[in-house]
């Protein structure tokens, strides 16, 4: 018989403690539900029912709850005194709907609906409640009118029964107002949500609200905070209609009341055996719908009104080392996610269809053999092709529907170092470090540009990509805004992906010239590692700009960079040992030459005029992304666990505050009940966070790591 997974790979709760055993992230409560109006049906199964419940567990269940229900090495038991006190105030429903939806985990719903109420029967039957009566019904309905199992406490405190409690404050619930997103939703999002990664398909990271501005925002306070599970936290939170919904490290995905902080639902996911949790930097909302990536390469879709899973499909093959740590974008009723990962053969940008969760199609960010371009990769098979992660959620242009997607580089550098003698053989290395240019419909690649060939230097180009008007010779136009690690920015036509300009900030030493034509940009020979000898490089691989995005006021046409100011040795490891990159080097920090110690910058551009109107540096590097307000301030954390507001239009600092961990993620701005807030998440660990350490020795944040939430209001 074919071994069938556990029902309990995904669990869902309610407004349970975080202090309880995992075991207890099992259930899905719908908000709203109506009370019962007559006094409830006594709960009742008969010794045949609870057999067959028996016999369905054997061949379904025991290979991971155990044959005992307690006693199984891959999920939670379900008998015992955690279990008991855990359901013993729910109707059979809620255990029967659990059962039903996600039983077997690989064919959820495969089995009748009298076996799973006889699998119910058999569970309560195991935890001490005796057959009697008639057979428990598979109605949902009318188990709904079934009181719960009567299991006493195994020890004090609790309610008394019987006890009756006084009229208590009824919350808000923010979730029966929860609206459809729509695709004119995403395309013209409201000022008060924040829908996307960056807010809104074009990247920008602006928030149109400017109740917090520059006369006020010394009186920032704390709002509310919110712990989560503890380990790096990369994600940025998204807010729609009075709901935040937001992601912790293990994927754990929660529904949080934004005015208030009470949790409205929480969806937990039990990872398979020997697979790691990974960071996650963005969800998205459509129609009704959250889609999240998984550590599992997974794309699960949720009732973003209860977290419920309407479905759940592979994107990937986990086990041959893919992985997704960027986050989806939903356009066209697409999802669009990109793997990271993989030691051989390359990554993919994958598109589901929304409703099913059925693949569209799937583009290969490493060109193949014998396909356009697969001669760039110095006449490697395809199988000793590697790289190209897709790092960071995409970006959309509804006006020439392009979803624009960013592959970074490889660290398998050494075989496409030098170029092999080979007739129209190139060691280019197509799509790595590109800006590629999919048809969210169908898939096909309308354009791509390269911003670096064959990087050798690990100095990605893998980040967001911000749609933006800007004249171009007198004529305005549609452009494609990015930069890589080394503080170039690259223009380019968003429908043609001609190449336009570039605006260098001259934090490298790496590049000596950029064809103004074309946009090549030629390397300085003597920098090539590899030839034995040490190359000081400037910026680090966490980037003159790390992962950490950009902000964009469309207004002034300003673009603000978080920065860190920090240069590498590429230092040659022993023969037979494999550096940090195969061309045979391993890289370490140091400050730039001349370093007066301050390391975080932070560069407001005119990407119009391409000068720079401020810069404001500090010595904690930075470790976020940007916003930007409508209220003329620009927010920003850095590794002294401190977030500050600036002046956008100076840089001065106008306000800041010392968090409990690392900020890692970016800023984010909403309004909830007719108030704006300001979110941050922290939770140290990600490269970036740890990446400076050593050059700030002074600078010593909490040795027992932490994660949280912290939302500030005025007064």
């Amino acid at each position: 018989m074919t071994p069938i997974r556990c029902f309990t790979h995904r669990w869902r709760i309610l407004a349970v403690p975080t202090g309880l055993a995992a075991w207890l992230v099992v259930v899905a409560v719908l908000a709203g539900v109506t009370a019962i109006a007559q006094s409830p049906t006594r709960l009742s199964f008969t010794e045949e029912q609870a057999e067959t419940g028996r016999a369905a567990y054997a061949e379904r269940c025991a290979s991971c709850h155990g044959d005992n229900l307690d006693d199984g090495e891959v999920a939670p038991p379900l008998k015992g005194v955690d279990f008991r006190e855990r359901w013993r105030a729910e109707s059979p429903e809620t255990l029967f709907l659990l059962t039903s939806d996600t039983m077997p985990q690989d064919q959820p719903g495969a089995l009748d609906d009298a076996t799973y109420a006889a699998l119910v029967a058999y569970i309560y039957q195991e935890n001490g409640t005796a057959p009697r009566g008639e057979v428990l019904p598979d109605d949902p309905d009318v188990l709904a009118a079934i009181s719960p199992p009567r299991w006493s406490r195994g020890g004090g405190g609790g309610l008394a029964p019987g006890a009756a409690l006084p009229p208590y404050p009824m919350a808000r619930n923010p979730l029966t107002s929860l609206s459809p997103v729509t695709d004119a939703m995403l395309e013209n999002v409201a000022p008060q949500d924040w829908l996307l990664w960056r807010r809104t398909y074009d990247a920008y990271g602006f928030s149109p609200l400017d109740a917090i501005n520059r006369s006020n925002v010394d009186d920032l306070r704390v709002a509310w905070s919110w712990s989560l599970p503890t380990g790096p936290n990369e994600s940025t939170p998204i807010v729609h209609d009075g709901v935040l919904f937001i992601y912790g490290y293990g994927d754990e995905v929660q529904a949080l009341d934004a005015a208030t902080g009470d949790l409205l639902w929480q969806y937990s996911r039990r990872l398979p055996r020997g697979t790691a949790p990974s960071v996650k930097r963005g969800m998205s909302l459509y129609g009704e719908r959250l889609y999240v990536p998984t550590s599992d390469a997974h794309i699960v879709a949720l009732d973003a009104r209860t977290g419920r899973v309407v479905w759940d499909k592979p994107v990937a093959d986990r086990e041959e080392g893919y992985r997704m740590t960027g986050g989806t974008l939903v356009a066209r009723g697409k999802v669009m996610v990109g793997t990271t990962g993989r030691a051989g053969g390359g990554n993919y940008i994958v598109a589901l269809d929304a409703e099913t969760g059925e693949v569209a199609w799937r583009f290969a960010t490493i060109a193949q053999p014998g396909e356009p371009f697969g001669n760039s990769w110095n006449a490697l098979p395809v199988e000793e092709r590697n790289g190209g992660s897709v790092w960071i959620p995409g970006s959309y242009d509804p006006v020439n529907n392009l979803a624009f997607f960013a592959p970074g580089n490889t660290y398998d550098t050494g075989p496409l170092r030098d170029l092999v003698s080979q007739p129209e053989v190139t060691n280019d290395a197509l799509y790595l470090d590109s800006t590629l240019a999919l048809n969210p419909d169908t898939g096909e690649l309308v354009w791509h540009f390269q911003h670096q060939a064959n990087g050798q230097w690990d100095l990605d180009w893998a980040f967001e990509r911000q749609i933006i008007q800007l004249p171009v010779n007198g004529e305005l136009k549609r452009l494609v805004v990015t930069t890589g690690k080394q503080a170039i920015f690259d223009l380019l036509e968003a429908d043609t992906g001609k190449y336009v300009s570039s605006i260098d900030l001259g934090l490298q030493n790496l590049v000596t010239a950029i064809d103004p034509v074309t946009g090549a940009k030629t390397t300085d020979p003597r920098l090539l590692p590899g030839d034995g000898e040490t190359k000081m490089v400037c910026p680090h691989v966490s980037g003159g700009r790390g992962w950490m995005p950009t902000s964009y006021d469309a207004r002034s046409k300003v673009v603000y960079v978080p920065i860190v100011e920090a240069c590498m040795d590429l230092v040659p490891v022993p023969d037979g040992e494999r550096g940090s990159l195969s061309s045979g080097v391993r890289w370490t920090v140091r400050p730039r030459p001349e370093s007066d110690g301050n390391y975080g910058r932070l560069e407001a551009v005119n990407l119009e005029t391409g000068e720079t109107m401020w810069i404001t540096r500090q010595r904690a590097p930075q470790t976020t992304g940007t916003l930007v307000t409508a209220g003329g301030l620009v927010f920003a954390g850095a590794l002294d666990r401190r977030v500050a507001a600036y002046d956008a239009n100076t840089g001065d600092q106008l306000w800041q505050t010392r968090l409990n961990e690392v900020p890692s993620s970016a800023p984010i701005s909403y309004a909830a009940g007719g108030k704006q807030y300001i979110a941050m998440i922290v939770g140290s660990g990600g490269y970036q966070s740890g990446s400076y350490n050593v050059m700030v020795p002074e600078i010593r944040n909490p040795p027992d790591r932490g994660a949280a939430l912290w939302v500030f209001e005025l007064p």
